[in-house]
């Protein structure tokens, strides 16, 4: 095979796997973390195939950052996950990954599409693990093409960047909801954790937590915080950008951390934070490795949309939190409502 026959067939990728009754909560529908997860494993396969495309050392693709992701439809037990994935972009270091989630109900052959998203990688030496290695480039259907990508990429680096400095590095201090002492709908009374120590099945072949593994502990705790605001069926609606800032090693212990920052009528925004804590290494001190918004809705017995229990603030910091998520709700509102009179 050729070097262009090689990069084609490693630019695109499909996977699908049946949905079993341990993906899914207790009213079958499919956790937001499994779907992550799965496109991940996608990105991370499609990323490490092409850039492990041309002569010389060998790499795995880390996930750096993951953008808005939406949740279109529900899944269920049952029901055949298929995965697309596609390269769109390269620059000298990175990797643009285009991901389309389709369910297929098997018993009646209908397909839906359920999620969307973009996945950045970056490729590391397996010979010197701090090594970031060069990304073949891939061919254009045109020159806009190339400039649209060039242009996401220009914005991803600048708002990953942006992120890392407003709060890469404060620390969230974690503590257990305070149920005896909080009224309901509070912030403190929904806050959770959850703590996890790094094995090898959670790892890639550097010894790095896999991206996919991280989502879906950070999508269990924002469940864990919206079905205690709730106390409904809760399921994943959209999942703001989730930024990467630095890598977790097999061994550290990850404390997830979620807390309600925003409620609108029909959705509730989560702010989830990754922290580790080199266990075995002493000498390193606990750091922020991974920050996210997650936004979940409220499902009735039919799967209808509920109202949401209204955010009670204590305090200017929640204030202060609030404020910032209505405004990214309202960010958001305005360009889905660009996008559909665009389509339209």
């Amino acid at each position: 095979m050729s070097e262009t026959e090689s990069q084609a067939t490693a630019s695109s990728l499909q996977i699908c796997r049946i949905m079993r009754p341990d993906d899914a909560n207790i009213v079958g529908n499919v956790h937001g973390g499994t779907i992550l997860k799965m496109i991940e494993e996608a990105g991370c396969i499609i990323g490490t195939r092409h850039c492990n495309t041309q002569p010389g050392d060998r790499c795995a693709a880390q996930l750096a950052r993951v953008e808005r992701t939406d949740f279109l439809y529900p899944m269920f037990i049952g029901e055949v996950a298929h995965v697309s994935a596609e390269i769109t972009y390269t620059s000298n270091h990175s990797v643009e990954v285009q991901v389309q989630v389709m369910s297929e109900n098997i018993l009646t052959g209908s397909m839906k599409m359920t999620n969307r998203a973009t996945l950045w990688y970056v490729p590391f030496s397996l010979k010197d693990v701090g090594k970031v290695t060069e990304v073949p480039p891939i061919k254009y259907a045109n020159p806009e093409q190339e400039e649209e990508g060039k242009k996401r990429y220009e914005a991803q680096k600048m708002e990953r960047l942006e992120t890392k400095e407003r709060n890469g590095e404060q620390l969230m201090p974690v503590s257990a909801p305070d149920r005896a002492s909080k009224e309901p709908y509070t912030v403190g009374f929904s806050q959770s954790s959850l703590i996890h120590l790094v094995g090898p099945s959670d790892c890639t072949l550097h010894g790095f937590v896999r991206g996919g593994v991280t989502m879906k502990l950070m999508d269990e705790v924002a469940g864990i915080v919206a079905a205690r605001h709730c106390k409904t069926n809760i399921v994943t609606a959209s999942v703001d950008a989730i930024n990467f800032h630095r890598k977790i090693m097999k061994g550290c212990v990850v404390t997830v951390s979620g807390r309600a920052t925003f409620t609108s009528n029909k959705s509730m925004e989560i702010e989830v934070f990754v922290d580790a804590d080199p266990l075995i290494e002493a000498e390193k001190e606990k750091y922020r490795a991974v920050t996210a918004f997650f936004t979940y809705i409220s499902l009735d017995k039919e799967n209808k949309p509920l109202p949401i229990p209204a955010l009670k603030l204590e305090g200017e910091e929640d204030q202060k939190h609030f404020e910032e998520g209505k405004a990214r709700y309202l960010q958001n509102k305005a360009k889905r409502l660009a996008d559909k009179q665009r389509q339209q």
